[in-house]
């Protein structure tokens, strides 16, 4: 292993190409680095800070993701939106990987690829010496390639347009895993909420066994309250599982706390 891959790595990436699978906490209440040393205690794979959803600031986010590259943990962002100035920033500032939401089509996913991956594969900007690989000179030529390696892309499968043309877009060249958000999905296909649902289930089995064709993977995002259906659709083929956010995870231990001491003297 060269000089440059030996601390240029994504542990996610290499879970999922062993066929593991891949445990990620969402990051959207904590604004320090403690967070990803928590993850790591907690056992966590890889966390994602979630932009989309509050109000983080690109410093906060990128100090997270450093903290986590040092620990061995993949920090991921979801950008706000899918443009420069969120995605490229990101990856320059710590981030292993962006997660894009509201991908539709090829077309958009191509256009995705362009801004994360170093050419030949996309168009990324060269951003000199970066935290992913300790601030240390390479050759170009060399960096560009492992880069590419390393940083994951990760689209979002939230629209029913995403669904009916998940085969072309998880096969671009450039892609790494597509995201299944629950929640948006369900609202699309009109069964808001209903994730027992036969339709929430046959989107699953196309988008898993599209990626399985193409040699690809396929996450799951907004079961954090069904263990049963993660279950299942980890035995269906998904790697991926987003287990939850931090602030839910504080919300809960909180409140069986309360609760214990409440029911103390009843």
């Amino acid at each position: 292993m060269s000089a440059l891959k030996s601390i240029l790595r994504n542990h996610m990436k290499e879970k999922l190409a062993r066929d593991e699978v891949v445990a990620s906490m969402t990051v959207r209440l904590s604004r320090t680095i403690e967070i990803a040393r928590i993850a790591q205690t907690a056992g966590f794979d890889t966390i994602y800070v979630d932009m989309e959803h509050n109000t983080l600031s690109i410093d906060a986010v990128c100090q997270i993701c450093q903290s986590a590259q040092q620990i061995g943990i993949t920090p991921l962002v979801r950008v706000p939106a899918n443009t420069p100035e969120y995605i490229c920033r990101v990856l320059d500032g710590g981030a292993m990987g962006v997660i894009t939401p509201h991908v539709r089509s090829a077309a958009e996913a191509r256009e995705m690829v362009n801004l994360v991956k170093f050419p030949p594969i996309g168009h990324r900007s060269a951003g000199g010496a970066l935290s992913q690989y300790h601030y240390r000179s390479f050759p170009m030529v060399e960096t560009q390639a492992a880069m590419n390696d390393a940083t994951s892309l990760v689209l979002m499968m939230e629209t029913k347009d995403a669904l009916e043309n998940v085969e072309e877009i998880i096969a671009v060249e450039g892609v790494d895993m597509l995201l299944i958000g629950s929640n948006d999905l369900c609202g699309e296909l009109g069964i808001n909420g209903q994730y027992d649902h036969p339709l929430l289930k046959a989107a699953f089995e196309r988008t898993i066994a599209a990626a399985k064709k193409v040699g690809k993977h396929v996450g799951i995002g907004g079961l954090a309250g069904r263990d049963d259906l993660m279950a299942q659709f980890v035995q269906m083929g998904a790697r991926y599982v987003s287990t939850g956010t931090d602030l839910a995870f504080l919300m809960s231990a909180c409140v069986s706390r309360a609760k214990f001491v409440k029911g103390i003297g009843v």
